[in-house]
């Protein structure tokens, strides 16, 4: 991405982020964009283009694992807007993750989703294995 994508990468996440019914502050916007055009950070991010315009976005972060020596992948947002969909976007952005993980040596890309996600969850069953995990969650204060 690209300083000049701004506004674009926002409508999409904005959208991404309606699609689970969530709102985030103005603030977290800034911090994720910041994040995204910082080399020094281990987030990452790609924009899907169709004709020139923006279709689809993906964010995707590196961290350290302690079953694997290198590390892992993790594919954190995936979304193509209505207009985007089923032309085959939202697996060449899986596939843009996974080369730029083999790139830098990562052990494995991973990505979570809604159960109720049928349309998504149709790419991934193509795409890749579940692994059978069901995350927990526990919401931590903030100071």
């Amino acid at each position: 991405m690209e300083p000049g994508d701004r506004e674009a990468w926002t409508q999409l996440w904005k959208a991404y982020l309606a699609f689970y019914e969530t709102v985030l502050p103005d603030e977290i916007y800034a911090s994720t964009w910041s994040r995204l055009l910082d080399p020094t950070e281990p987030t990452w991010g790609a924009l899907a283009l169709q004709d020139g315009k923006p279709v689809g976005l993906v964010h995707w972060i590196y961290h350290r694992h302690n079953w694997t020596i290198a590390d892992t992948c993790y594919l954190q947002d995936l979304f193509v807007a209505p207009e985007g969909r089923g032309q085959g976007f939202g697996s060449a952005l899986i596939d843009h993750v996974a080369a730029d993980a083999t790139a830098k040596g990562s052990s494995r890309v991973y990505w979570l989703t809604h159960e109720s996600n049928a349309t998504a969850r149709a790419l991934y069953d193509k795409v890749a294995q579940r692994s059978g995990f069901i995350q927990y969650r526990r919401n931590l204060p903030t100071s």
